[in-house]
């Protein structure tokens, strides 16, 4: 109880430059996607509604939880992390199971659980929790071959048991592909074998390959996405198409804020999976490059929290985080670009909807306790 108490009071004196940048810097992004949810929102919410308002002042609340819940994660011990991190990982896939057991079909995907009034995305705290189990099994590695391999056997089989549950059998491919990258590279990190990474990075491709081969709906996007230039009789093309011409409108400084044409109703989840497009819309190439330029700085200051930890367990920790967010921004962007296929992948702290906003909330502020403990160490050796 202690400790809770604790961790509901932010301390945030005598923290690195690095603390206060990354915190600037989240709160910069997310005050983004704010306004930018605002904006993209307003049509489909007042169709739903008859309030332009009501999406964006859901995200609103998401926010101030996801805050709350950075304070807390950023504030709490290491410890606490250490030793409840096999907790964590179990109960969330509990969690998961639950949800393809009992969880809500939507756009195809059952990745949405009923907790009473409030729905879930419990996928989105199993990334979470498969990183700092993963870091505090992985920071156990040491030069004895049988205990190695022991807890790599772990590692891969909890990651297996994760990826199968949200890609095959909850049909949320995004996701997994999110969290298959982010942990294909952490373990690399780590110092997995590079035979044992390459054949699981084959492996990976030819069942990514056959999921997508097995669904026709996947079957259609990918094809339509290898051939843009043939017919699209069933409009599978019509939401990368019509992102394309947001981007294209929005020229070199965009239309202006909350002048988006094509928010009305032309493109298919605009306020989550396609925001990036109405950002390159209403601020232009400079506001999207912008973005881009943000998640470059997050992802370069985690590194550096990274670098400066002597710890494998606080490292791997924000490498596992600076992974997730950094990639899945990437694969958002590359897939309104046209460089990806449609994955379903919401752009990290500014697309809407509550689970993603949270859980990497809640990441960051990981990172933040992990950079808190540094300093606190230092400040206890000086």
């Amino acid at each position: 109880m202690t400790d809770l108490k604790s961790a509901l009071k932010p301390k945030f004196r005598a923290q690195s430059r690095q603390f206060f940048l990354l915190l600037a810097l989240t709160i910069l992004t997310m005050s983004l996607g704010l306004a930018m949810v605002a904006s993209s929102s307003a049509v489909d919410s007042f169709k739903q509604s008859g309030d332009a308002g009501a999406l964006f002042y859901r995200q609103l609340l998401y926010a101030g939880i996801g805050l709350v819940g950075l304070i807390i994660a950023s504030n709490l011990p290491m410890v606490f992390y250490r030793r409840f991190a096999a907790v964590l990982i179990l109960s969330t896939l509990g969690l998961q199971v639950a949800t393809v057991l009992f969880g809500a079909d939507i756009n195809g995907n059952r990745n949405w659980l009923s907790l009473g009034p409030i729905s879930i995305q419990p996928s989105e705290f199993l990334k979470l929790a498969m990183v700092i189990a993963f870091a505090y099994w992985l920071s156990q590695l040491s030069d004895d071959p049988i205990r190695n391999r022991q807890i790599w056997f772990r590692v891969l089989a909890y990651s297996a048991v994760g990826l199968v549950l949200v890609a095959v059998l909850g049909r949320d491919l995004g996701t997994g592909v999110v969290m298959a990258v982010m942990l294909g590279f952490l373990f690399l990190f780590a110092g997995m074998p590079w035979s044992w990474w390459l054949s699981i990075a084959l492996g990976g491709a030819l069942l990514a390959f056959a999921l997508i081969q097995a669904s026709p709906s996947r079957r259609i996007r990918f094809d339509a996405w290898l051939n843009p230039d043939s017919a699209d009789p069933l409009g599978v093309r019509w939401q990368f198409e019509h992102g394309t011409w947001a981007l294209a409108s929005g020229g070199i400084f965009g239309t202006g804020l909350g002048r988006s044409k094509l928010k009305w109703s032309w493109i298919p989840e605009v306020e989550n999976d396609f925001i990036f497009a109405i950002i390159g819309e209403e601020l232009g190439l400079v506001g999207a490059m912008f973005v881009i330029l943000l998640f470059f700085s997050i992802g370069l200051t985690m590194f550096h929290i990274a670098k400066n930890q002597t710890n494998p367990f606080n490292r791997y920790l924000v490498i596992g985080v600076m992974l997730w967010i950094v990639m899945q921004a990437f694969i958002n962007i590359s897939v309104v670009l046209g460089l990806l296929p449609v994955l379903g992948v919401p752009l990290p702290l500014i697309s809407a909807g509550g689970s993603s906003l949270i859980a990497t909330l809640g990441a960051i502020g990981l990172v933040l306790a992990v950079e808190r403990d540094r300093v606190l160490h230092l400040g206890r050796r000086s």
